[in-house]
């Protein structure tokens, strides 16, 4: 396998759509997706990147940086990860999990972040394997949809 890890492209967006329906979450159309992925190498602060083997994508990952208020620093947050079910056990999440520490590194990031299912019990030992520490116990998380619109 000659794999290499490369900036996500708008022209990626049926493969990634692929990818983002075995994650679990369908997608409406490709021009939504390439929309995202475009929005996503527009921000600094922002990184999607893909696993490919020749024509074939194999994986996407996308990160995202964001300052402590608290203390100074930042941090980096695995927004999504996922690889295709034929490709799995093969390094390719390990090489989108490096590329993202690395994105996130060079944007003076501390700590990463990533959330994951109550039912992925494989991704949560993958994260396990690479020093992710699992908070549960020590941290909720609460969501709230906002009203679309800006209102």
């Amino acid at each position: 396998m000659s794999m290499r890890i490369r900036p996500a492209h708008p022209a990626d967006a049926s493969a990634v759509n692929e990818l983002l329906h075995q994650l679990g979450y369908p997608q409406e159309g490709r021009a939504a997706t390439a929309n995202r992925i475009r929005t996503w190498a527009e921000n600094p602060s922002s990184a999607a990147h893909v696993a490919e083997d020749g024509d074939d994508l194999l994986g996407a990952i996308a990160v995202h940086v964001c300052p402590f208020f608290e203390r100074d620093g930042s941090w980096g947050r695995i927004v999504a990860l996922v690889v295709s079910g034929r490709a799995r056990g093969r390094g390719v999440g390990s090489q989108l999990v490096a590329a993202a520490e690395s994105f996130a590194a060079t944007r003076g990031c501390v700590r990463m972040e990533v959330t994951s299912g109550d039912r992925r019990q494989e991704a949560h030992a993958f994260y396990r394997r690479r020093r992710y520490i699992d908070q549960a116990g020590e941290s909720l998380r609460f969501l709230r949809d906002l009203p679309t619109g800006g209102s």
